[in-house]
């Protein structure tokens, strides 16, 4: 009896005993951090979640709904044809090469301005003015392509910018109307460069979007382009209202 009372309280004394074993973990100090909400139940949280969906689906079908509306409408579309001749009097192209090799390559520069005829051939209707750098040489194809950025200046009217590939190996090349002034202000859509011979003689549709009706001076029958197209004598004496400041032949 006295036995085994000794045995169990040498084995409540062992238990009892603190460790003085040393833990290979590091003693980390946890701070616990209170965010400024309100607690939050399950019953809300599941409502959050509903109620952001639901949202999100209004928001959604608003939108879907909105576009659906806006591709129904008919947006007008304005032609405008101009021809861009090179007449060997303004000093254009100048062309910058950027080395010592025999042939066009990444980063050579153009600039150049040109005079503006209406489509009829009948009017001069102002000036191009801008550059394209060189983007690659085809020297299999015989030309170039070059990133064009440019504008075409009507006057008093205003004016239109354009920017975009031009490909000097194809009959036919669009680039973007990025914007315009006067008239012209807030004009968007694309325009059609059907190369005659390249770079003295240039036939441009334009497809304007976002602009009033043009003036009837604008509104001509084309001649079909072709390589012995050229303007009148009496379009070549006529001068255009202020073409642009800086520019008068």
């Amino acid at each position: 009896m006295s036995s085994s009372f000794f045995a169990l309280r040498k084995i409540s004394s062992f238990y009892a005993k603190p460790s003085n074993t040393k833990s290979s973990q590091p003693n980390i100090s946890y701070k616990s951090t209170i965010l400024p909400f309100p607690s939050l139940t399950t019953t809300t949280l599941n409502n959050l979640n509903i109620n952001t969906s639901l949202h999100s689906y209004q928001s959604n079908k608003s939108f879907i709904c909105k576009s659906q509306d806006q591709s129904s409408n008919s947006v007008k579309v304005q032609e405008l044809s101009v021809y861009e001749i090179n007449e060997k009097d303004r000093g254009s192209p100048v062309y910058l090469r950027l080395s010592q090799k025999n042939v066009n390559i990444l980063d050579d520069l153009i600039s150049f301005s040109n005079k503006l005829y209406s489509g009829c051939l009948q009017k001069r209707v102002g000036i191009t003015a801008g550059i394209c750098v060189l983007i690659q040489n085809k020297a299999e194809k015989k030309g170039d392509i070059y990133e064009a950025i440019y504008s075409f200046y009507f006057g008093e009217y205003g004016h239109i910018s354009v920017q975009g590939s031009y490909l000097t190996y194809e009959e036919d090349t669009y680039l973007a109307v990025t914007g315009g002034t006067g008239i012209f202000e807030g004009v968007y859509g694309q325009v059609k460069l059907h190369q005659i011979v390249f770079p003295f003689k240039i036939f441009y549709t334009f497809y304007l979007k976002g602009i009033k009706d043009l003036p009837h001076e604008f509104l001509v029958n084309p001649i079909e382009p072709n390589l012995a197209v050229k303007p009148s004598l009496d379009a070549k004496d006529y001068e255009p209202h202020a073409v642009i400041a800086g520019f008068t032949n």
